[in-house]
């Protein structure tokens, strides 16, 4: 049984610590790790009280290290030293030492979501390659993955059980209307919206079945002016007012200044998920990846 005088230290708390004593300010250690200045403040004060010592001397410029505070870092170098060995050698086991994850992913996700994640992934795996295909719609996706031609792919849920799929994101369908459309109400009604014309995909995608169905759902009349495949044409219309667009808001980012964007009047989303064909025997690296998009593109 551990004794009352145990120390309970959280690698988060020596990771704060070592980033404070290397960058001499809360707020860059913060911007370092990728975290709040007030979660640095929280994990450095809850490590000095654990350990009942001043680890900083504090002022407006920098916290440098107190005597106690430089010992203790010296230490909690070496603990985190050791721990990214330990990862090492577990990697090697897991045979993440090379090797290549093949990713497809329709466009608006591969823009807005897989960079980030990918970054992560190399910097944490850079023996391992990264290969992305994007494609215009789901579909596509799921077909090339149902090949074989790729080990992942990022696709909207639900699927067919021939896939095993984990939820990434929801995102929402939105109206976009041009410039000069001055709402009546602070949200947008199902008679504004239909007395512009639509800019929809071709009713081949399934993007245009989905809104549709929205449309018909709530017995109401869906009257499109355009089919337009390409999103950024889509939004460009929108700019010139020649309709109003219906569309993931994914793919209308960025928007042009001007452009406003609206929840429909009964909201729509589409759930963004990552697909891997359910029988496959798939690579240590591929289920490396999928972890890292299960923990929130953290790993």
């Amino acid at each position: 049984m551990l004794a009352n005088s145990d120390l309970h230290l959280k690698l988060p708390q020596l990771r704060a610590l070592v980033a404070v004593a290397d960058w001499g300010t809360f707020s860059e250690a913060a911007l370092q790790l990728g975290i709040s200045q007030s979660g640095i403040s929280h994990a450095i004060a809850s490590l000095e009280e654990e350990l009942g010592v001043i680890l900083f001397k504090r002022d407006r410029r920098k916290s440098s290290l107190t005597p106690g505070g430089e010992e203790v870092t010296a230490q909690a170098r070496q603990i985190l030293g050791l721990l990214s060995e330990i990862k090492e050698i577990v990697d090697r086991a897991k045979g993440l030492r090379g090797g290549i994850v093949r990713v497809a992913s329709f466009r608006s996700a591969a823009t807005h979501i897989l960079p980030e994640v990918i970054a992560k992934f190399r910097q944490r795996f850079p023996a391992i390659a990264v290969s992305l295909q994007e494609y215009h719609d789901y579909p596509e996706v799921e077909q090339v993955l149902r090949s074989g031609l790729v080990d992942i792919g990022v696709v909207c849920l639900p699927n067919s059980n021939e896939f095993e799929t984990w939820e990434m994101y929801q995102d929402e369908y939105v109206a976009l209307f041009p410039p000069d459309f001055h709402p009546s109400f602070p949200s947008l009604t199902w008679e504004e919206l239909l007395e512009y014309p639509l800019l929809l995909p071709p009713s081949t995608e399934i993007t245009y079945t989905i809104i549709r169905n929205h449309y018909q759902a709530h017995g109401k009349q869906i009257r499109v002016a355009f089919h337009v495949k390409e999103d950024s044409t889509i939004v460009s219309m929108v700019a010139q007012g020649l309709g109003v667009a219906i569309i993931p808001r994914l793919a209308a980012e960025p928007l042009p200044q001007g452009i406003q964007a609206f929840s429909l009047p009964i909201p729509l989303f589409r759930v963004i998920g990552m697909a891997v064909l359910a029988e496959a025997l798939h690579l240590p690296a591929v289920f490396a990846f999928l972890e890292m998009l299960r923990s929130g593109n953290k790993i």
